[in-house]
């Protein structure tokens, strides 16, 4: 049986995008903004220093990493993020979260969910609610 307890933390993914990976995902979800994948265009136009990673990457960053923890015992049904801040090619990012409250009747709980990164600051924040299965 799937045990869920209050301030039990998710497992952390590690994600280390690619010039890759960001065209792939833009070309996926129909994103033309040339700051995902024009480095020249980035830098000169936008003033970032490197290429941008995506926020709706962010976010299903942290929707994958309750999906992994779950691991068919259960299901989102409520996910809402933010980006707080840019996070660029290059960094290495950590998705993670915790439990926050428990409905124990309805096996109904509240996550905290963010992305981190390499120097361990937020730059996405989010929460999800979860179901349990009952199997």
């Amino acid at each position: 049986m799937f045990k869920i307890s209050v301030n039990q933390s998710l497992p952390e993914r590690i994600h280390k995008p690619t010039n890759v990976s960001l065209f792939l995902y833009n070309a996926a979800v129909w994103n033309p903004h040339r700051i995902h994948y024009d480095e020249t265009y980035t830098k000169s136009t936008e003033g970032h220093p490197k290429l941008v990673i995506d926020g709706p990457l962010l976010g299903d960053w942290m929707a994958q990493c309750v999906c992994n923890w779950l691991d068919d015992q259960g299901e989102i049904f409520e996910f809402e993020y933010r980006n707080t801040q840019a996070a660029y090619l290059g960094d290495t990012l950590k998705s993670g979260g915790k439990v926050l409250s428990c409905i124990e009747s309805q096996k109904e709980f509240l996550l905290e969910l963010w992305v981190k990164g390499s120097n361990e600051n937020i730059v996405a924040i989010g929460s999800a609610k979860i179901s349990i299965s009952a199997k």
